[in-house]
């Protein structure tokens, strides 16, 4: 893969995560993690807005009446159209676990995992959000719930904890949720941690690597396929948008880069990998 990465955004964040392109936008938006912010910027990468949700912003999606659902600090919160922050009750009530990344299932119920702020192995979980607020327990004993999403005809879903170096495969249907866990990829540990994923519309599966100043693409059978280098090494989470959902969209993180080094990590950059993307699923609440 040759495909050429480009600038998209200035470095707006100090640690960017969860990009999400949808139509109804008019852009990208994407959170600054630690900053409690998502971040809306405009078709050209400008930044127009920053949407203070918390104390930490894990992860977002839009919602069907408009707005968006957030993963933030201890569980979730709804934004509606006009910007008014809704916190919904804490999941727990430990303050060194934060939520973390997530993504919605076919059916428009939206998860998003924790990690302990120190990386305490097995502290974080994955949770489910539905249409009507209930919650429930999805996945415990993770390390750094990262990345989630499904195909093209919502029967399997990608997920990474990252500290394992894999990258893991679930069944899913509506009644059942995730099943079947079972390893989809492992990665060399030189390559970075495997973090946020996203999903083409030919099944392939890419990955960002956090301190691995790449994303890859993952065939079906598990093979990478191909490298997108990147100049800056916190390499944080990808997805699918522009009009024709054929631009991959990819964040960066100025964790744990020295300062004044790598003066663009916390941009946005861009490719055009030659594969177009899945449309956002919105949540259903």
């Amino acid at each position: 893969m040759s495909t050429e990465v480009e600038h998209f955004s200035g470095p707006y964040a100090f640690h960017g995560e969860g990009p999400v392109w949808h139509a109804p936008w008019g852009g990208l938006r994407h959170v600054d993690m630690l900053a409690g912010d998502v971040l809306c910027l405009d078709a050209d990468g400008g930044l127009v807005e920053r949407v203070h949700v918390g104390t930490v912003a894990g992860a977002l999606r839009p919602r069907r009446g408009g707005g968006m659902v957030v993963g933030v600090e201890r569980g979730f919160a709804l934004v509606d159209a006009d910007g008014r922050v809704e916190t919904l009750p804490e999941l727990w009530s430990d303050p060194n676990v934060r939520m973390n990344d997530g993504a919605t299932d076919p059916d428009g119920r939206f998860y998003c995992g924790s990690m302990a702020y120190d990386q305490t192995p097995g502290a974080g979980s994955l949770y489910r959000l539905d249409a009507g607020g209930a919650t429930s327990l999805v996945l415990d004993s993770a390390t750094i719930s990262n990345g989630l999403a499904w195909t093209a005809d919502g029967a399997t879903a990608y997920y990474v904890d990252s500290t394992t170096h894999r990258i893991d495969a679930f069944d899913y249907d509506s009644d059942a949720g995730l099943t079947g866990r079972r390893p989809f990829a492992t990665v060399p540990e030189d390559d970075g941690l495997p973090d946020g994923l996203t999903v083409d519309a030919e099944g392939g599966v890419w990955v960002a690597f956090y301190g691995g100043s790449a994303v890859r693409r993952f065939a079906p059978d598990g093979s990478v396929e191909g490298v997108l280098e990147l100049p800056v090494t916190q390499v944080t989470a990808c997805t699918f948008g522009g009009p024709d959902l054929d631009e991959l969209y990819i964040t960066t993180s100025r964790e744990n880069v020295p300062e004044r080094e790598q003066p663009d990590a916390g941009s946005v950059y861009r490719a055009r990998p030659g594969v177009v993307g899945l449309p956002v699923v919105e949540f259903a609440g």
